[in-house]
């Protein structure tokens, strides 16, 4: 008896229907790593959008339309006719990280990447062309450029599959969130005082710190200058990112190390750009506690 032959499907729909089986939803990129155009119907927005879009609507179209919100975990919808012509155009997979239960930290450059290794917790890392993917449990809102080179992708977005990446993932971190949220912008445009020309540090609290007191202003003094360069959004999270920077320099310290008065330089160059002072403060603890350094 002749065994009917196996389907051949285009690689790109191997891959999604391997992330659908573990509940990821999935749509095709075509070339330039976009999604396939909306049908006729759906140009524009005419069809009204789909249900669980931010203009939600009635949409029900069969085809890949409406981007991340066509992705899906549905094989039989991977599978339609209406998606085929989609698939064997394809040239990658995109997932849509929210609908995942997934947060993706897209960053563009080394420099990118430089920043959440040092200020982000670990967790499951995906190479890309230009820099990493770092992926956390639980989703929030998506966000591009929330700082240099630096994109939230989450809901609302979609993300392209690169493969599952090494390490283990962790719970998604407050300081990805502070990123996006609305408190954390700069509220206002600030003038700023010259704060970071009359930096001092008071050593003598510092009894059990292993570096020098240049090491100590020079790293702060970069700091808050990367901190005053936000004026109009981002300072909030740059002081994060300072005072968990700073704290992990103390690692091996037998301390203390005067780390309170730090942060308490750091808040004063946040608040100098329009940042409130208790999320700025929230901000730079939240950062020591997230450094290997001790609290002061």
């Amino acid at each position: 008896m002749t065994q009917p032959a196996p389907i051949r499907r285009p690689r790109e729909l191997r891959i999604a229907l391997d992330l659908a089986a573990r509940g990821v939803p999935a749509l095709p990129l075509r070339r330039g790593k976009r999604p396939f155009a909306n049908c006729p119907a759906c140009s524009g927005s005419a069809c009204g959008d789909r249900p669980h879009m931010k203009a939600a609507g009635p949409c029900q179209c069969p085809a890949p339309c409406h981007a991340w919100a066509a992705a899906t975990p549905d094989q039989a919808v991977l599978t339609s006719p209406a998606w085929s012509r989609a698939w064997r155009d394809a040239v990658a997979v995109a997932y849509h990280p929210g609908g995942a239960g997934l947060t993706v930290v897209d960053l563009d450059d080394a420099a990118a990447v430089e920043w959440a290794r040092a200020s982000l917790p670990p967790t499951r890392t995906v190479r890309t062309t230009r820099g990493e993917h770092w992926i956390y449990c639980r989703s929030m809102q998506s966000a591009n450029r929330v700082r240099p080179g630096v994109d939230i992708k989450s809901r609302m977005s979609y993300a392209r599959w690169l493969g599952p990446g090494i390490g283990t993932m962790t719970e998604l971190p407050t300081a990805v969130r502070a990123l996006v949220e609305g408190e954390e912008t700069t509220p206002r445009p600030a003038v700023v005082s010259s704060i970071s020309t009359r930096l001092t540090v008071d050593r003598a609290s510092a009894t059990g710190c292993r570096h020098t007191e240049n090491f100590v202003l020079t790293g702060l003094l970069r700091g808050v200058e990367r901190i005053q360069a936000r004026t109009t959004s981002g300072a909030g999270s740059q002081a994060y990112g300072v005072a968990s920077f700073l704290a992990a320099q103390h690692a091996d310290c037998p301390g203390p190390c005067g780390l309170t008065t730090l942060a308490e330089r750091i808040v004063d160059a946040a608040v100098s750009v329009g940042v409130p002072e208790s999320y700025a403060r929230r901000a730079v603890i939240r950062g020591l506690n997230s450094g290997t350094g001790r609290a002061a």
